[in-house]
């Protein structure tokens, strides 16, 4: 059986990413009940937030389902107890040093992942005994890692120093990248994007709409050199990047950048002055989808490319020859 479905107790070795603005209960929930792993995204709610999307996601799934901790966020302390106190089991961590929380969250009958940028980190985070790595590439939404590798690098320099459960993230939005992630040995993906172009995703209608009207080359990279953020090129990314292209410093950018920018876009549907926070693969979706239809179109298409690669066979045997 897959390492990942048997550790997490889910059918398909496919995990919803712990987005900001559009990870609530409704989504983590559709996923899990779709066979998936559904994550609430825990980073800018504060606790008595996350413990009423908690209790709906447990009256919404009888499927195991799980929570996503940035571990640089100001409240993590009391995010973590109310994660304990209300049963979670599952904790998928980021954007800090998994040394920290993984031994007391494996004290409470938490299986832990870790999201790296690097092998470094994933080296780092095995001795910090994770359950299961994240090895997400810059192709990502939202935060990415200063080394710029891409997915399909980053898997493979991830496996390299480590054997254990991997999952690939980052630019991943088909079943066929998911095949492709796979034969590089991962164990499965975390999707983001993909699920927050969905009906049940807390994003507002707007920036699923605009999100689902990109082409390739409508994303960027704003506060390259000190805290890369992946988003749409708006009026706020041109101004973050023309501040950084004269050699801006970082306490410059970050008063552009000013505090709820990623509300205002994600969630309040700002188009222009918001953070719309999005990965690459945004450019290849084009309509919005329940995440039922999209979880069947992954496995067909998952399926699909398997035979493709069936159907020219002919290659490897001639290979052996």
């Amino acid at each position: 059986m897959n390492r990942i479905c048997s550790l997490l107790g889910i059918q398909y070795p496919i995990i919803q990413g712990g987005m900001a603005w559009c990870s609530g209960w409704r989504l983590a929930s559709a996923v899990s009940n779709a066979g998936g792993l559904g994550l609430i995204g825990a980073g800018t709610m504060y606790p008595e937030i996350l413990r009423e999307h908690i209790q709906k996601c447990k009256k919404a799934t009888n499927k195991p389902f799980g929570v996503n901790v940035p571990l640089m966020c100001p409240r993590v302390e009391e995010i973590m107890d109310v994660i304990v106190k209300e049963g979670v089991n599952i904790v998928f961590t980021s954007a800090g040093n998994p040394q920290t929380w993984t031994s007391f969250l494996h004290e409470k009958g938490a299986r832990v992942a870790h999201v790296v940028s690097s092998a470094r980190f994933a080296t780092k985070s095995e001795e910090a005994g994770v359950d299961i790595i994240v090895a997400e590439g810059f192709e990502a939404g939202g935060h990415n890692g200063l080394d710029e590798t891409t997915t399909m690098c980053l898997i493979r320099e991830v496996r390299a120093v480590t054997h254990l459960p991997l999952l690939a993230a980052g630019g991943i939005a088909s079943g066929q990248a998911m095949m492709a992630a796979m034969a590089l040995e991962a164990d499965g993906v975390q999707i983001g994007t993909l699920f927050a172009l969905t009906e049940e995703s807390s994003a507002h209608e707007n920036f699923k709409e605009r999100c689902l009207q990109l082409s390739g080359g409508d994303t960027g990279v704003g506060i390259r050199h000190f805290a890369p953020i992946r988003m749409v090129k708006n009026q706020l990314y041109i101004e973050l990047d023309k501040a950084e292209s004269q050699g801006a410093e970082k306490d410059e950018l970050d008063r552009i950048m000013g505090k709820g920018k990623a509300r205002m876009g994600i969630f309040e549907g700002n188009l222009d002055n918001g953070a719309l926070e999005i990965g690459q693969a945004a450019s290849q979706l084009k309509n919005l989808k329940s995440v039922n239809q999209v979880m069947r179109e992954l496995l067909d298409d998952y399926v699909n490319a398997f035979v493709y690669i069936l159907d020219n066979s002919g290659f490897v045997e001639g290979l052996k020859k």
